[in-house]
């Protein structure tokens, strides 16, 4: 692959990753979008959660997988490394996409909040979470991690060098600010259903496994630096631990 025909590639990418982010932040909060997480049943319910459990798998399994550095290795045999970030972002997004397209709402309210003091400050949450993970990425280069300093770098001629190790502003109290970010945004509903609550338990139990999957690639690739920041700072609730934060994951951490 070209350098040109590599940087055209992981433009088109990341492009695919914002409109599908955008997409997303208007697919769980129920607005703007032609499609959402919640509305009335339009197929029978064991149909539904099993489309829906289906779409989920389809992604956690997709967004895992390529991320383990074993995955990586056999992958860049077949894909060009300067463009595997890319790659892996596409296929992400295209998972998002079908998750989009095939949702099956299933109906029913599980709680709902009348008050609108308190619809307003749950509403706050769910920006905030998703500013959480917008803000997060760019701690840790969101250039990088969405795969365009990867390409950008190779049509330079510029070898690739993975990001130092640091702890930028959220990473002191939180190993996991992005994975914050997601379980507030996706919990913070005024009118939680059926398929919203399917939607938040399950993409909070996938969070805690991939923290797990993506803890142990960080382990084998920084050592002794992620144990000692992972023994001081938590991973998902930002109090502080005792003692001082002395690294933090860079752009380079395999599961984002």
């Amino acid at each position: 692959m070209s350098r040109t025909l590599a940087l055209a590639y992981g433009t088109i990418a990341y492009a695919i990753f914002l409109g599908t982010f955008l997409y997303a932040i208007g697919f769980v909060g129920n607005f703007v979008v032609p499609t959402a997480l919640d509305g009335p049943a339009a197929a029978p319910f064991w149909r539904s959660l099993a489309v829906d459990l289906g779409l989920l798998a389809l992604f956690a399994v997709q967004h895992s997988l390529m991320a383990r550095q074993g995955f990586k290795r056999l992958w860049t045999r077949i894909v060009p490394e300067p463009v595997e970030r890319s790659t892996y972002v596409l296929f992400a997004s295209l998972a998002l996409i079908a998750m989009f397209a095939f949702w099956q709402p299933i109906g029913g309210v599980v709680w709902t909040v009348e008050d609108p003091m308190a619809r307003a400050a749950i509403y706050a949450v769910f920006a905030l979470g998703w500013g959480v993970v917008l803000v997060s990425t760019f701690l840790i280069n969101h250039f990088d991690l969405f795969g365009l300093r990867q390409v950008w770098l190779h049509w330079r001629g510029v070898p690739y060098e993975p990001l130092g190790f640091r702890t930028p502003a959220l990473y002191r109290r939180v190993r996991h600010p992005i994975y914050l970010g997601f379980i507030l945004a996706f919990w913070a509903t005024p009118t939680m259903t059926a398929a919203h609550l399917v939607f938040a338990v399950m993409t909070t139990a996938y969070i805690l496994i991939a923290i797990q999957l993506e803890e142990r690639d960080l382990l084998a690739f920084h050592g002794k630096a992620y144990a000692d920041y992972r023994r001081q700072v938590r991973m998902l609730i930002p109090l502080r631990r005792a003692g001082r934060a002395g690294a933090a994951p860079s752009s380079t951490q395999p599961a984002q």
